[in-house]
């Protein structure tokens, strides 16, 4: 995960007017310090960050209130999701000597960590015309 990831302001990025309902039950959170960045694409090159992805959605809400987190209005398609939870609300994932995660993430699939971010294949998750629930588990390497 890089220093930008899940960094822009809270805001769906899609501008279609209809779609399905995402719901990520998030587990593990060890605090309610600070918020959680969530992000949703469909643009395996903008995965894990979301930035810029003209067929994404985001969110950020306080930890306290974070226990579930809603997509609406999304377009059937696959899509891959990432989790940050923010803990100092600086807008970036702070790292321990440039390389080790400090604050907690999670990702669709509960997809593996190995030296980065999973790839979009590991984390993609197909979403139909039904709503959609998928828990994502927090990690935290310190």
């Amino acid at each position: 995960m890089t220093a930008a990831l899940l960094g822009a302001p809270a805001a769906q990025l899609s501008a279609e007017p209809s779609g399905t309902q995402v719901v990520i039950e998030v587990a593990n959170l060890r605090n309610a310090d600070g918020v959680v960045r969530a992000c949703m694409t469909r643009d395996s090159q903008r995965f894990p960050r979301c930035q810029n992805a003209a067929q994404g959605y985001r969110t950020v809400v306080p930890a306290g209130q974070a226990a579930t987190l809603r997509f609406t209005n999304v377009q059937p398609g696959t899509y891959a999701i990432a989790l940050l939870h923010d803990e100092n609300d600086n807008g970036k994932a702070d790292r321990v000597l440039g390389m080790m995660p400090r604050e907690g993430f999670g990702f669709s699939n509960d997809a593996p960590v190995s030296m980065g971010p999973p790839s979009f294949g590991d984390a993609a998750i197909q979403v139909g015309a039904r709503e959609m629930h998928q828990t994502i588990r927090m990690r935290y390497m310190l």
